[in-house]
């Protein structure tokens, strides 16, 4: 029996709902609270899709949500798969390529991470700018996609249009976004601080463990890329306190009715402006 393919896997998705979102929102630690602004239409269990890999993680549900956030019709991913977890980077980045084969044009990425530059504190939200692969591993790597290009410019990774809705959905939600450069690692062990100084050199201004692959990918298939971190602690060096899940998690936790509020007015921005998707 043929493996699934991220089109066998929309074709699927196509049967489960008539619902066709132009948007899908993948929800990282810090943003799962989200799905309490969602009007569901369907959920399923990622185990359920074909070819999707089943999350392992605390905090990562597996559940894919048709819906609405406002009036905007989304595709909503609960949770991801990780590299650190032992997926190879096809498996890692089968969802965003299910996602460009249903028919959607814009992603949204969120996530946790560790902040670099010393005038961000825990519970703050960074809109990516750009960021830097150090995962020592790219998803681009292997036999070429009929019909993709290979060589892909990264140039515009973070559409600066999605951007500018992210920045007007913060002010309406009342925070104070700052703007930065994300630093992608394997995991799953934290940085040291030689390693967090070696980074902010580099002009990093966050760390964490996912996002990267997924934008890469999504950009090979021709979709537009927004990215959001939740600064969920400080990195090794710059914070004082002993780095654990748990602070991530407690510190999402606490700024979670901020978060969900972000990704909501950011989706009806998204449907208001009506985002030339050409």
């Amino acid at each position: 029996m043929s493996q699934p393919t991220p089109q066998t896997a929309a074709a699927w998705l196509k049967k489960v709902s008539p619902l066709r979102p132009k948007l899908a929102v993948v929800l990282g630690s810090g943003f799962h609270h989200a799905l309490t602004e969602l009007r569901v239409v369907e959920k399923i269990a990622y185990a359920k899709i074909p070819g999707f890999p089943k999350p392992t993680v605390s905090g990562h549900a597996g559940e894919l949500y048709f819906g609405h956030l406002g009036k905007t019709p989304v595709l909503v991913l609960s949770g991801r798969a990780h590299f650190y977890e032992g997926h190879e980077m096809e498996r890692v980045t089968f969802a965003t390529r299910t996602l460009a084969a249903f028919g959607v044009t814009d992603l949204l990425l969120t996530n946790a991470a560790g902040g670099l530059n010393k005038k961000f504190k825990a519970g703050d939200f960074m809109v990516l700018t750009d960021h830097v692969n150090f995962m020592g591993a790219n998803p681009l790597r292997g036999p070429a996609i009929s019909g993709l290009p290979c060589f892909v410019d990264l140039t515009e990774s973070y559409d600066k249009s999605l951007r500018e809705l992210l920045f007007k959905a913060g002010k309406i939600s009342k925070l104070k976004l700052q703007r930065g450069v994300y630093l992608a690692v394997s995991g799953p062990s934290y940085e040291t601080p030689a390693e967090i100084r070696a980074f902010a050199a580099l002009g990093a201004d966050a760390v964490g463990m996912s996002t990267v692959p997924e934008a890469i990918a999504a950009r090979q298939c021709g979709l537009r890329v927004a990215a959001v971190s939740c600064i969920t602690n400080l990195a090794a060096g710059i914070s004082k306190e002993n780095l654990s899940h748990a602070e991530v998690l407690e510190t999402a936790e606490r700024v979670k009715k901020s978060g969900a509020g972000l990704i909501k007015n950011f989706a009806e921005f998204y449907e208001n402006h009506g985002i030339d998707a050409s």
